[in-house]
């Protein structure tokens, strides 16, 4: 009877296997993160709250609205936690995805376990992605933690601010598992780090409003995916009704384009 029945079912969807192929992947790299999860929220914290402190009472003290501020913010602080809560978030899902991934091509000598997995391509980037995005989550439940007692605003629990910040960690946990999948050295991950995540750090809209921004410049800044995150998180949070919404788009697009990409480096990757 029961043969039966498996032979009757409904066969499952392509994309409902991927899926859950996806979370296969994500349940080898958990069993790994769940005893570092102290690790990885701590090592988030460390640069951010330096900002705060630098910035936010440093530098933010000497700022006033209508004489250097951002209108429609009552302090510097105010203006740059959600810009803090987006930069932990992208260093520590790139970061992380990066040196797991390097981690297991270059030193253990484990990848070819995970190439050898009877799964589609797509399912290996999107469960290491998912990882990326668990890692820059759990670094970013502080900093909203401190951005609620600091602002007493609530906003950065609002679905749209949530939906903002995984976008985010998608798109470079994407990036993270590109660079992971085609680096040969850590030295070479130093250079991405110090090419890209670092001037985006500063660059992306993190400490200050790009519409203030000379036309030049401000067309640099707008091609950094970290500067569509900071306005949709700053909107999210504090003024909701004028929502970006082309920035959820971006971010989505973003995150699309790396997973087909990363599927195609999946399907051709020998290591």
């Amino acid at each position: 009877m029961s043969s039966l029945l498996a032979s009757t079912a409904a066969p499952r969807s392509p994309l409902a296997l991927i899926w859950q192929d996806s979370l296969t992947v994500f349940w080898g790299d958990w069993l790994d993160l769940r005893v570092r999860i102290t690790q990885i929220v701590s090592s988030g914290l460390v640069s951010p709250l330096i900002y705060i402190v630098a910035f936010g009472f440093g530098l933010g003290s000497s700022l006033r609205p209508g004489s250097g501020l951002p209108s429609g913010y009552n302090s510097y602080l105010e203006f740059i936690l959600p810009g803090m809560v987006a930069l932990s978030s992208m260093a520590i899902s790139f970061g992380g995805t990066t040196f797991s991934i390097c981690g297991e091509r270059l030193f253990s000598k484990t990848f070819e376990e995970t190439l050898l997995l009877p799964v589609h391509p797509l399912a290996l980037h999107i469960g290491k992605m998912i990882a990326g995005v668990v890692r820059g989550l759990l670094t970013s439940v502080s900093l909203l933690a401190i951005a609620i007692l600091a602002t007493g605003s609530w906003g950065f629990l609002n679905p749209l601010f949530l939906l903002t910040l995984v976008l985010n960690c998608a798109t470079f946990a994407g990036i993270g598992v590109l660079v992971g999948l085609r680096v040969k050295s850590l030295e070479t991950v130093g250079l991405y780090n110090n090419f890209l995540i670092v001037p985006m750090s500063f660059l992306g809209a993190t400490f200050f409003d790009p519409a203030q921004l000379p036309i030049v410049l401000k067309a640099a800044v707008y091609l950094m995916p970290l500067t569509y995150t900071n306005l949709g998180l700053r909107a999210a949070a504090y003024n909701p009704a004028n929502y970006p919404w082309y920035s959820l788009l971006i971010l989505v697009l973003l995150a699309t384009s790396l997973a087909a990409l990363g599927a195609k480096q999946f399907a051709s990757q020998q290591d």
